[in-house]
């Protein structure tokens, strides 16, 4: 079994760099913005968040701070917090920017891989394409897709490349991206995911590359004309 390159951050050990409190409020406004609840250019008010969340103002603040980081919210000191708008030039940028970026990850993380780790991205895939085949929960379709582009970003050894796609992996614009996509698209895009799967086994960087960059590119077209994710 391969072993986890030691700058490679764990899964679990992301986990538990942040607060339990900071997660459940991170992870409920993201999803919110994720799945449009909170529509492009909404205004978030901390105290109107903690009481539909049930949490004090503290653990609202940090999220929005990381939500902020993570480019998914802009925070001015007058105005407070508003969730971001992406152009349809927006969301081209950045699948420009993983295009250019995310192969090069996939192709230097594939020899990282460890056997739990293609097991756990087999069994992405494979959820994936059951909730495709189920009608399709946008929403839980990009956590599952974040999941399993995030192992390879997280094994791909090279801190830089990683944290520049940890920048423009955007959950709003990957569902929205996904609602775009015809039943054929979304097909195509599961294959995609089973084919990386295949490459990961088979430790075959290249292929793996190759088949990442038509991935990102067949999902940048279906963005490419799509108005802004809402």
């Amino acid at each position: 079994m391969n072993s986890t390159p030691s700058d490679a951050p764990s899964r679990d050990a992301a986990a538990r760099a942040v607060p339990d409190r900071d997660v459940s409020a991170y992870g409920q406004v993201r999803a919110m913005i994720a799945s449009g609840e909170l529509a492009a250019g909404a205004w978030l008010r901390e105290t109107t968040l903690a009481d539909r969340i049930g949490v004090s103002r503290t653990p609202i603040r940090e999220a929005l701070n990381r939500l902020a980081a993570e480019g998914l919210v802009d925070l001015s000191r007058n105005k407070g917090a508003q969730v971001v708008d992406f152009s349809t030039e927006d969301v081209a940028g950045l699948y420009d920017v993983r295009s250019g970026f995310e192969p090069h990850a996939v192709r230097l993380s594939v020899p990282h891989l460890t056997d739990d780790d293609v097991a756990e991205l087999a069994s992405l895939s494979v959820r994936m394409e059951a909730v495709v085949a189920n009608g399709g929960d946008m929403d839980g379709l990009s956590a599952l897709n974040a999941a399993f582009h995030g192992i390879f970003i997280e094994r791909c050894g090279n801190r830089h490349v990683a944290t520049a796609l940890q920048a423009v992996m955007r959950p709003a614009v990957v569902a929205h991206t996904f609602r775009k996509y015809s039943e054929a698209a979304l097909r195509r895009s599961m294959q995609h995911h089973a084919e990386l799967v295949a490459a990961a086994d088979a430790r075959d960087g290249e292929w793996a590359e190759a088949v990442m960059r038509t991935h990102i590119l067949a999902a940048r077209n279906a963005a490419g004309d799509a108005p802004s994710p809402r």
